[in-house]
């Protein structure tokens, strides 16, 4: 396993993940890395490591350059597993090697791993001399952990990141112009869309901070390293964390009898008659974490579900429920289905689209099938709110 030097005496000696398909409940196609980066000075230092099943893999790489018995600290920026699953295996080589992190940071090392180990709590504005480098720690609590922080070597004019920037990619290539632009800022905006979401104000904070930092290149906690197109990240990074959000309509439902989805395809009628860009978003084939990239940039939000057991359909309640945990804020919704009896279903969409915070339009609930006349009452009657809003 090779390592990878991005700068004179600076190196990527992470894992690549190439078969992780799932990250707690988010789809990732494309695999991913868990990024660790190594700093040869005169104490060497080892910026976070990686899954607990990448960790000989990280050894590899790290012996390829220097014996692992010698590296003096070991920076954990971020405590989830994915990070620091590999500190034991790290401590058994380097059992002297000191662990800088925030004070919520090593409370949760603690809980995790049950060791005490050489453990040095840093605060805002610290900085650790290595050498000819210097490391200075800025704590960016809630993104998206109580314990985050990240590092910024102004030698180097490198900022390690941590989840910030992230994408789930996989790949041999490390640095942004390596690989496709178009691919790499899609799994840039899905990794924000599903991790990093509820944290917006949170993230603002942290660009504020950034933007006085002289930057040459960042280095994430997942996928590729930005040096080409920080400029271009950090545009849409702003974009997202203000909630900027686009003329845009998702229809996410799904269907029993086809009825819910043929309401669905009026609704798109409607919001196309209104000049509204559409997407239709079928939960049977579409998953939810692709659904909440589209959603992180729409305007209106439509969910439809017919009534099944006095309830909605598993596929919309286990969606609605991913979908307020990332807690998208400003956006209209719509709560649609049909039913036979009952019809609970709508409500109960329309209460959770509330709960978001969301102005919901009309509801829609059509008894069994509807007839031609009240196809056209539905889209007429939503093209006419659309107008009142738009």
């Amino acid at each position: 396993m090779k390592a990878r030097e991005l700068k004179k005496g600076i190196y990527f000696v992470g894992g690549i993940d190439w078969d992780l398909r799932d990250f707690h409940g988010y789809l990732t196609q494309k695999g991913s890395t868990y990024n660790s980066y190594l700093i040869i000075d005169e104490k060497i230092t080892l910026i976070d490591n990686v899954k607990y099943y990448m960790a000989d893999e990280m050894i590899a790489r790290i012996s390829e350059i220097i014996d692992p018995g010698k590296i003096d600290i070991i920076i954990q920026n971020h405590i989830e597993m994915d990070h620091s699953g590999s500190l034991p295996l790290l401590m058994e080589k380097c059992p002297n090697a000191e662990i800088y992190a925030t004070a919520k940071g090593i409370y949760g090392l603690k809980r995790h791993y049950k060791k005490e180990w050489n453990f040095v709590p840093v605060k805002n504005g610290d900085i650790l001399n290595i050498g000819k480098r210097n490391l200075h720690f800025v704590p960016t609590p809630m993104v998206h952990w109580p314990d985050n922080m990240v590092t910024y070597c102004p030698e180097e004019k490198i900022l390690f990141s941590n989840d910030s920037f992230g994408q789930h990619i996989a790949s041999s290539e490390r640095i942004d112009k390596e690989y496709p632009y178009s691919i790499l800022m899609e799994e840039a905006k899905k990794y924000y869309a599903n991790i990093v979401m509820p944290y917006g104000k949170m993230v603002q904070k942290e660009l504020a901070v950034a933007s006085k930092l002289d930057i040459e290149m960042i280095c994430p906690s997942h996928g590729l390293i930005w040096e080409e197109h920080i400029n271009e990240i950090v545009a849409e990074y702003t974009k997202w964390s203000k909630n900027d959000i686009e003329e845009k309509a998702l229809i996410i439902y799904d269907t029993m009898w086809k009825t819910t989805e043929k309401i669905a395809h009026k609704i798109q009628e409607a919001f196309e008659e209104s000049n509204v860009t559409t997407k239709m978003l079928n939960l049977k084939v579409n998953h939810i974490s692709d659904v909440m990239t589209e959603v992180l940039t729409a305007k209106y939000i439509c969910v439809g579900s017919p009534t099944l057991n006095n309830n909605m359909l598993s596929s919309v309640a286990g969606f609605l429920s991913y979908f307020k945990g990332l807690a998208p804020k400003g956006r209209i919704g719509l709560a649609f289905g049909s039913y036979g009896w009952g019809g609970q279903s709508i409500g109960l969409i329309d209460d959770d689209l509330k709960k978001c915070g969301f102005t919901t339009l009309e509801k829609i609930r059509v008894e069994y099938i509807p007839d031609d006349d009240e196809m056209k009452m539905i889209k007429d009657n939503l093209v006419k709110q659309i107008g009142k809003i738009k």
